[in-house]
């Protein structure tokens, strides 16, 4: 795996204290929000738990830490992008979407209409991990966040989500 580029601003200490002034502030979010957006999607991980103290939040070469208010606070406004959902009522721990859930249904039903994957059943474990898949952007997303992606698509008719012998399918219309 090729190793993540943090930005500049990750080795700059005041980038781990929220600043007061407009401007700053919110360019600072902005950097944040990217970081954020690009290390899940680095990591493939849907899920960040704001309490664990990774790398993402603690930059040990500096000896700074972004405090659990400010992590609350990007994740926060992630949430009003569509970038982000609490997973829990405390909201410790968060989805993270590097696209939207309508982008990600977008690229979905993108490849199973050039795929000819239409009027076609599919299993969520084919689409998700299975062969045909590998080198698509889907490939290995989190099976809740890709499941969301779907009933997204289905409320605008273009799938149906399909319950069958303990298992979860799709059919692309």
């Amino acid at each position: 795996m090729v190793e993540f580029q943090w930005p500049w601003e990750y080795n700059f200490p005041p980038f781990f204290t929220f600043q007061s002034h407009g401007k700053t502030k919110e360019q600072q979010l902005t950097t944040w929000k990217a970081l954020i957006l690009g290390y899940q999607k680095h990591t493939g991980k849907a899920i960040l738990n704001l309490n664990e103290d990774g790398p993402l939040f603690v930059n040990e070469s500096i000896s700074r830490k972004l405090p659990s208010e400010g992590r609350l606070w990007l994740l926060e406004e992630l949430a009003k992008s569509g970038n982000a959902a609490p997973v829990d009522k405390r909201k410790q721990q968060w989805e993270v979407y590097w696209h939207t859930l309508d982008e990600w249904g977008g690229i979905i039903y993108g490849w199973a209409a050039a795929n000819g994957m239409t009027n076609t059943v599919c299993t969520i474990y084919e689409l998700v991990s299975g062969e045909n898949t590998v080198g698509e952007e889907f490939h290995g997303l989190d099976e809740d966040v890709f499941k969301k992606a779907l009933k997204l698509l289905e409320t605008k008719g273009k799938c149906e989500l399909i319950a069958f012998d303990d298992n979860e399918g799709v059919k692309f219309f």
